[in-house]
């Protein structure tokens, strides 16, 4: 156990994190993007934003509207923009041919290409959420494209609107999957149009709600992309297709129902998903390390091109909902814990993505990491302990009960963390990962939940005093630092759809 001396220095865990990507064109590899929501009580300034977005090198964003701060912050910036005309104003666009002309040359025109405005969304769940525009919902694609045409900007710049995931019916298996066939007036001519355009079927799923409607139908392993032994997965009776999570089978009952309209060559882009880090009483798979594992997972099998079972090889671009955490939003506590930040830039956790071929905002690829030895003796260990959270000037305070690193409670996970901040307080220099034998380096990060250990931050720290201190009479190249698991990334979520039976 920890034996902390008096007055210990208070160390602030502040994470330098990374959201990924990949430049993507329609026939090109796929990437990960972030909505950006701005129902904040203290939503940071554009500059802060765009500061944000390059440290953690976030190369796609989409924007809910055409605020032009934004716009003109995300100038020269390379970042690929989605930049979307708002419910309320879908009405208007949709009815009126000179209105979205006014719309494209105030918010489009006045900013690209210094802007890399790369898609125009019209609306957001229109057909459900606001049903009174879907009859003009079509003209106001056209009437954008029009506007586009007329400013030669429509090879450049796609137009599509985002469809809730729940049109969808009888998801499950995906091969047996329509389009409630209410909404066909609007669904037909809208695909015709993304087709003769060349641009997506924009889809916004949330395996965490379908998960927690399902009355424990959907096994929370299935909606979180966890591993599945072949006799787990879900089996597409009439294709034999399986299926291992329900973002898949979402994207693929998407390509099944257009199919069933005759369309076969649109290409699906997902521009919501993610899982909430925080719910209420009756939300209690609303966790961090639920939240952490979904967007993990969903960042590695998009950016690893692994397809569906229908389009293996074949990845869906998708945005992670979202950037901050709206704390201003209505509804359960969940609709306020989606973010990946909160508003001041902190991570609200570290996404674990080894193996994925990223390329980190802080390069964690030869990460090391100092960590208790396995089978060290104890009484070792508590003595290496104790030097580096004294004489080492280790902050070990986080190791105290009730702290975020204080479990598990035991002498050799104590003493990673502190060997592995002295380790990386030291420059990792040699000898600093030695404590007379019972430490070792490794890549593996061994951060875990809420304990965030200062080399997963990607930087080395300084150590306050210029000379380190030996920890004995007997060694002079002895010291702890912390371990955590390596080669990760931060981000916060949201949820959506799909139905496992």
């Amino acid at each position: 156990m920890l034996r902390v001396p008096n007055n210990p220095q208070n160390m602030v865990l502040l994470l330098l994190f990374v959201l990924v990507v990949s430049f993507v064109a329609a026939d090109e590899d796929a990437f990960i993007g972030v909505n950006i929501g701005t129902d904040l009580s203290d939503m940071p300034h554009p500059t802060q934003v765009v500061a944000l977005l390059k440290a953690q090198q976030i190369r796609h964003v989409r924007l809910f509207n055409a605020d032009s701060a934004m716009l003109i912050a995300l100038a020269n910036t390379g970042i690929r923009v989605i930049v979307s005309i708002p419910n309320e104003q879908v009405l208007a666009v949709g009815q009126s041919n000179s209105t979205a002309a006014n719309w494209v040359s105030r918010n489009i025109v006045a900013h690209y290409p210094a802007t890399n405005i790369t898609t125009i969304t019209v609306g957001s769940e229109v057909l459900t959420t606001v049903p009174n525009a879907a009859p003009v919902l079509v003209n106001a694609l056209k009437f954008i494209h029009s506007a586009l045409l007329a400013s030669n900007l429509d090879r450049q710049i796609k137009v599509s609107t985002p469809l809730s995931s729940s049109i969808i019916l009888d998801s499950f298996p995906p091969s047996q999957a329509f389009f409630n066939r209410s909404w066909n007036p609007v669904l037909v001519p809208m695909l015709k149009f993304l087709q003769s355009t060349g641009s997506f079927l924009m889809l916004n799923i949330y395996p965490y709600y379908d998960y927690m409607q399902s009355n424990g139908v959907i096994p929370l392993d299935y909606a979180l992309f966890k591993p599945l032994p072949p006799n787990k997965e879900a089996v597409d009776a009439n294709t034999l297709l399986h299926y291992s999570n329900v973002f898949d089978a979402m994207v693929d009952a998407a390509y099944f129902a257009m199919a069933y309209l005759n369309f076969t060559n649109i290409p699906v882009m997902v521009t919501e998903s993610g899982w909430p880090s925080k719910g209420g009483s009756n939300e209690p798979d609303a966790t961090i390390d639920n939240a952490n594992t979904y967007n993990s997972n969903l960042i590695r099998h998009v950016l690893n091109k692994t397809g569906t079972p229908k389009h293996p090889g074949v990845s869906v671009s998708t945005y992670i909902y979202e950037l901050y955490n709206e704390d201003m939003k209505a509804g359960p506590i969940s609709e306020k814990n989606w973010g990946l930040f909160d508003a001041n830039g902190t991570p609200i956790y570290i996404l674990h993505l080894t193996e994925s071929g990223l390329v980190l905002a802080n390069d964690t690829t030869n990460q090391t990491y100092c960590t208790a030895k396995d089978g060290a003796d104890e009484k070792m260990l508590q003595a290496a302990l104790d030097w580096a959270c004294g004489p080492g000037k280790v902050d070990c305070s986080p190791l105290l009960q009730g702290k975020e690193c204080y479990e598990p409670d035991n002498v050799a996970a104590h003493s990673t963390y502190a060997f592995d901040t002295y380790y990386h307080q030291m420059g990792k220099a040699p000898g600093t990962c030695d404590f007379n034998g019972v430490a070792a380096i490794t890549t593996t990060n061994p951060s875990h939940g809420s304990c965030i250990f200062i080399g997963s931050r990607g930087k080395n720290g300084s150590f306050l005093n210029g000379t380190a201190p030996s920890m004995d009479s007997t060694s002079t190249s002895s010291a702890a630092g912390n371990t955590f698991m390596s080669s990760i990334l931060i981000i916060k979520v949201v949820i959506w759809s799909v139905f496992f039976s």
